[in-house]
């Protein structure tokens, strides 16, 4: 039988078969072996030990299309980063981070700031100035007034999607806008697990319709760069990239350097200072990495 693994915990994978509902399953110790690790996400065959207590073993998994590391799930098509548009401020330094390790894994991404009730139209062009122009795609929701939730349906529509972002940003009220039914699945698993369901600790994957999924992740407050050389950084700032080979010197890291193309972009305004500095930043954490 063929499902997907919508939810892992404590060894137990929770796998969702189209007609026949959810079953708690184990992974065969053959994975274990082979040092393969069941993912949220993961197309599984099952086999089916228990019908009434709806219980299963996997015994394969399906080739997958892709792998993110960070958050660990399998499938995804996009990620969707939420960050308030205020209350709290966004954490734009955060959210760099986070853009940073999606390219990096080669998925791609739509920001949405939510909250858009309570910020006014001068905050909201100058998150939309600082991201659209480094060719992202960029909405503003509110949950209170329904604004935006539609636009974010269709961006959705026919795509797994990773729902990623920190704590109390409204995560949980988006899925319920999406899914109103999200609250009952989560409450279905977490009966089986005895586990309260308001807060995300796992990954979490919600059938929407049709080839539509949501994956729910933990919430975050920090988030390393590892695994990359200070020079790679730059690559990773899609608005640096018109300016390539308009440097005075070539390997520019467009910090201290005397006739860089970037640095007059700045100046200039055509390069948000917000994005740079972040840039600067997380270069110099890269950078002092390496040291120890």
């Amino acid at each position: 039988m063929e499902g997907k693994i919508i939810k892992g915990i404590a060894g137990f994978y929770y796998v969702y078969v189209k007609t026949f509902g959810l079953y708690e399953c184990k992974a065969k110790g053959i994975f274990r072996n082979q040092k393969i690790k069941p993912l949220v996400g993961d197309n599984v065959i099952i086999d089916v030990i228990d019908e009434n207590e709806k219980k299963g073993n996997i015994s394969d998994i399906l080739e997958r299309k892709n792998e993110l590391i960070r958050p660990a799930v399998a499938n995804v098509d996009q990620a969707l980063v939420i960050f308030a548009a205020a209350d709290p401020a966004p954490n734009l330094n955060l959210l760099d981070r986070f853009l940073i390790l999606m390219l990096k894994q080669q998925v791609d991404t739509v920001i949405c700031f939510n909250k858009k009730d309570i910020v006014t139209e001068k905050e909201i062009r100058l998150l939309e100035e600082a991201y659209i122009k480094c060719g992202y795609k960029v909405i503003f929701t509110s949950t209170y007034t329904e604004d935006g939730i539609e636009t974010l349906r269709e961006l959705l529509k026919d795509k797994t999607t990773v729902l990623a972002g920190p704590s109390g940003v409204g995560k949980s009220s988006i899925i319920n806008n999406i899914h109103p039914d999200a609250n009952m699945q989560t409450g279905m698993i977490s009966e089986k697990i005895k586990r309260g369901k308001h807060t995300t600790r796992h990954s979490e994957l919600f059938y929407i319709q049709g080839n539509t999924f949501i994956m729910d992740t933990p919430g975050f407050s920090s988030l390393y760069i590892q695994d990359m050389e200070k020079e790679e950084l730059k690559n990773y700032f899609a608005e640096f990239h018109e300016y390539d080979g308009f440097c005075r010197f070539n390997g520019c890291a467009h910090l201290n350097e005397p006739g860089c193309a970037v640095k007059e972009a700045l100046k200039e305004g055509k390069i948000s200072k917000i994005r740079y500095n972040n840039y600067t930043e997380i270069y110099e954490e890269i950078k002092n990495q390496k040291r120890y």
